[in-house]
């Protein structure tokens, strides 16, 4: 497997300074997507989700989900899986580390098996993230959990997974992989499961439509999320909704570079209400256009904003860091606070580099705008920092270096290419895989 040094070695030069503006499709959603994959090990027969994207993650589930025997197989943007008749109660111990989401395909697992062996996750570290609500799922369900240095046990007994009540709450708000880990769990147990305090984050819903096209009873009322386990899952085919991120990524891009987008495969209706007011607030309109897809363009000049993260419809975390890239050219003095994590800064040291007037305080950016920003050699750790340098290059005058790029490619299957078609000057220097 390629070394961090060798995947990072792909960089890209972008002449900035000129407005992107023209029309683009949106993928299907990254982060619905990575939870589906691990669902489809749920399914007692053939699933082919439709709309997938087509990024680096989605390659390594599909050989995580080799490795426990499964097939699974990708094609352009279609995933196809199918039950293993033999399944290997081991989540791949290097594969594991590359997603955030093996914490969430160790309980599907662990829901058709009784056992599971996995890695601590990967993904992004732009700070520390618990699972400890989804080891609290599992052990709700009946397994015993335990840790070593380089991963984690859960054995059930002889009948496997059991009916169970758990709170996914967290001092940040509901956890998003943790209710999902607990509605895995639940969709194989006998009898009737509540996750209480559960987020409603699409990545949730959308698992949880899946389930219930597959023959398992879900419902939602106060008390939290039901869950009626079901001893046959079925299959068939599934669409991966749109990516809410890369629609916003794509619109604050325009913005920062004075342009205009029509973006194809989703609707106004799609973007977080949370979002959908901070872009509005920014001085971004959006509109569904008549021929499908929505239509973003300024109403004048970009207007500094306060705001900040929350549990959907909020304004999503996963667009922070794009959204303090793009108030570096908005009028005033703009807040950006962080509620779903402790704190998201990683894309801040970059910014500045490129002469963005940007501070934090806790978990609060402080962004001061217009700035005219310069070329920079920059490079970020994470999809979405790495995204935010991006943003800033195209805004900046000048020629730019970003390093970090597998990061992008975990996240965005044609961001760039996409980008080109708009008018963006940007070369890519190959490297990695």
């Amino acid at each position: 497997m390629p070394t961090t040094s060798t995947v990072d070695a792909a960089v890209v030069h972008v002449i900035g300074g000129r407005p992107l503006s023209g029309r683009n499709p949106v993928q299907g959603s990254k982060n619905i997507a990575l939870h589906l994959y691990a669902a489809t090990l749920l399914a007692d027969a053939p699933v082919i989700l439709t709309a997938v994207p087509e990024i680096t993650d989605t390659g390594v589930c599909a050989r995580i989900l080799r490795h426990t025997g499964a097939h699974a197989e990708v094609t352009g943007d279609r995933f196809t899986s199918a039950p293993a008749q033999a399944v290997c109660p081991v989540i791949h111990p290097e594969l594991g580390r590359r997603v955030r989401t093996t914490v969430v395909l160790a309980a599907a697992v662990l829901a058709r098996t009784g056992q599971v062996a996995f890695p601590y996750p990967g993904g992004d570290a732009f700070c520390p993230r618990l699972i400890d609500r989804h080891l609290a799922a599992m052990q709700a369900a009946g397994a015993e959990v335990i840790a070593s240095d380089t991963g984690m046990r859960a054995l059930c007994g002889p009948r496997g997974v059991k009916a169970f009540t758990v709170d996914v709450n967290t001092p940040y708000g509901p956890s998003l992989g943790a209710t999902v880990t607990g509605m895995l769990l639940a969709a194989r147990a006998t009898g009737t499961s509540l996750i209480t305090h559960p987020s409603i984050e699409p990545e949730v819903t959308e698992t949880a439509r899946f389930l219930a096209e597959r023959g398992v009873l879900i419902h939602f009322d106060d008390q939290g999320l039901h869950v009626v386990g079901s001893a046959w899952i079925g299959g068939g085919e599934f669409a991966v909704a749109g990516d809410r991120i890369e629609a916003a990524t794509m619109v604050m891009t325009a913005a920062a570079t004075g342009g205009s987008v029509h973006l194809g495969d989703i609707t106004v209706a799609g973007f977080p209400s949370g979002l959908v007011r901070a872009l509005t607030a920014a001085g971004i309109c959006l509109s569904d256009a008549t021929d499908g897809g929505v239509r973003s363009h300024p109403k004048g000049a970009l207007t500094a904003i306060e705001a900040a993260t929350g549990p959907h419809p909020g304004l999503p975390t996963d667009t922070a860091p794009q959204l303090a890239a793009m108030l570096t050219q908005a009028d005033g003095i703009s807040l950006v606070g962080e509620r779903i994590y402790p704190r998201r800064d990683t894309h801040v040291e970059g910014l500045r580099a490129f002469g963005a007037d940007i501070t934090t305080t806790g978990s609060v950016s402080r962004i001061r705008g217009p700035v005219c920003l310069r070329g920079a050699d920059v490079e970020a750790s994470d999809i979405r920092a790495v995204t935010a340098l991006l943003i800033a290059a195209l805004a900046a005058e000048g020629t730019s270096t970003i390093r970090g790029m597998y990061h992008l490619r975990r996240g965005y299957g044609h961001l760039l290419s996409n980008l080109a078609t708009l008018g963006a000057d940007i070369t890519t220097i190959p490297g990695g895989p």
